[in-house]
């Protein structure tokens, strides 16, 4: 299906995990996907597999805690396309340990990119959106920005901040059509969570129902609906993609 086709979208950690997952869902839905990220491979087939996906994939570098550079990357995209028709703020880091332990530097980075570096991309794409008087958001956030984790008062601060971001977003921008959503996935099986010890990953499946962590592919589904039109008159809303783990 072609449910994206004639769409311009940027993608922030576009080129691996979640965020390379949602990059190819939606070039295969039609999209012209711009995959932003820190660091970034030397040619789109060195991190997209499908050669007919190629063609509507482009690399961009960016940094998303500084605001030149994401408006240098917002730039970029202008060159090749005219439209700027989706958002999704996927770039984030982790920096896990107890609060006693965590140096302020380990607080800023991790707030820096994953909600500062939110908000500097909705900053950047909105006259676009706004002139265009259409334009779609998504956030990733965390189930821990609901219920928080211990460990990660840093992560879980900043994915409750794109909450708040988000539902702040959603009211600003509804009258233009811009709608603004949040995806909370829960334990997601990427090089991220690679990281984990095996008894950590057992903890987590035998909590959720489903009793499977969740592909990048299941958080990317949800994107997709964020994305079409199935949702055109769904804004303000953060939906949990977590197996049941929060519930």
């Amino acid at each position: 299906m072609d449910r994206l086709k004639g769409k311009t979208a940027i993608v922030t950690g576009g080129c691996r995990g979640i965020g390379k997952a949602i990059v190819e869902k939606f070039a295969s839905e039609g999209a012209k996907v711009f995959a932003l990220d820190y660091v970034v491979p030397d040619k789109v087939e060195d991190f997209i597999g499908e050669p007919q996906l190629r063609d509507s994939v482009y690399i961009v570098q960016a940094d998303v805690t500084s605001e030149d550079s994401v408006n240098n990357a917002i730039g970029e995209v202008a060159k090749i396309s005219d439209r700027i028709d989706i958002l999704v703020n996927n770039a984030g880091i982790t920096r896990d340990t107890l609060v006693m332990r965590m140096s302020a530097e380990d607080w800023d980075a991790v707030l820096n990119t994953n909600l500062k570096g939110a908000f500097l991309c909705s900053k950047a794409v909105c006259r676009k959106m706004m002139s265009q008087k259409s334009g779609r958001i998504i956030n990733m956030g965390s189930i821990v920005g609901s219920i928080g984790n211990a460990g990660q008062a840093n992560y879980s601060s900043s994915k409750a901040g794109l909450i708040g971001l988000t539902k702040s977003l959603a009211k600003e921008f509804g009258s233009r059509n811009i709608l603004v959503n949040c995806i909370a996935p829960g334990y997601v099986i990427t090089p991220m969570t690679e990281k984990l010890t095996e008894e950590q990953k057992k903890q987590y499946t035998d909590n959720i129902p489903l009793k499977r962590g969740a592909m990048p592919e299941d958080i990317a589904n949800a994107c997709l609906f964020f994305a079409c039109d199935d949702s055109a008159y769904v804004t303000g809303q953060v939906l949990h993609v977590d197996g049941g783990l929060a519930m």
